[in-house]
């Protein structure tokens, strides 16, 4: 039997075609350490660029001494601070906030230039800071549950601001304490309340003993009506052109109410 006998230009060929195969495997082999150490390097800098984002928001939330997360209106409010100066303008002379961390509220509104400020705490403080016992011992900050009747007499503060207070009461409560909020100030009464959808953290539902009841704006002006205080429409005006102005989007509902009487 005779033997066939291969082509030797088929050989060279499929011996030639090998070659780029075994050259780009031994190219991937040399390549691949490189690659590890450039995906490191890559992770390296995007942890280092996530925690200085990070640090650059730390100042925000300790404003705050418990909870200054997203949700929170009373940060909402040390926010909104200067627009309300602008809105209200010498209604904002003697001013009552009402709810938690009310002494990170009230020592920004005595830095602002001829502004008196008073707070009431609804709940006890636990771990204040000295600034905020100092407040406490002049009589500055209160600690009251608004469910009762405030210890001020009527038209004691040109303006009341409340936060993060009133979504924690029922509708109940809410007709004692609404009416009385309004009974205290002479020229209005600014609401902080929370977005339906939005949660608490769990530190707030300890604290609280009960989750947040976060009622819709329809809702709130539904109750307004029900309960005979009315919206500030001049005001309302105002303050939506200034937050156009600024390119502000807050982040809780915002109500402005005239005075009860």
């Amino acid at each position: 039997m005779s033997r066939r006998q291969v082509n030797p230009i088929a050989r060279r060929f499929a011996d030639s075609s090998s070659l780029p195969v075994s050259s780009s495997l031994h190219q991937k082999s040399r390549s691949s350490p490189l690659l590890s150490v450039g995906l490191i390097l890559v992770g390296a800098f995007l942890l280092i660029g996530y925690s200085y984002s990070n640090s650059g928001s730390n100042s925000d939330r300790e404003a705050l001494s418990r909870d200054g997360g997203d949700t929170s209106c009373t940060s909402e409010v040390l926010r909104a601070i200067p627009l309300l100066r602008k809105v209200y303008g010498e209604s904002m002379r003697k001013v009552l906030h009402v709810g938690p961390d009310t002494c990170a509220v009230v020592s920004n509104l005595l830095k602002e230039e001829d502004i008196e400020a008073w707070g009431v705490e609804p709940y006890d403080l636990e771990d204040s800071n000295d600034n905020c016992k100092n407040l406490v011992r002049k009589g500055i900050v209160r600690v009251a549950d608004i469910k009762f009747n405030l210890p001020y007499k009527e038209k004691s503060f040109s303006l009341v601001i409340v936060s993060d207070a009133l979504d924690y009461l029922s509708p109940k409560y809410l007709n004692k304490t609404l009416p009385e909020l309004a009974r205290v100030s002479e020229d209005g009464l600014v609401l902080f309340a929370g977005y339906p959808g939005q949660r608490a953290k769990g530190a707030e539902l300890s604290k609280f003993g009960r989750p947040a009841k976060l009622r819709s704006q329809s809702w709130w002006i539904r109750y307004f009506v029900q309960t005979g205080l009315q919206e500030n429409d001049s005001v309302n005006k105002k303050f939506e052109q200034a937050l156009i102005k600024k390119s502000y989007k807050p982040s809780c509902q915002i109500f402005h109410l005239n005075p009860a009487h």
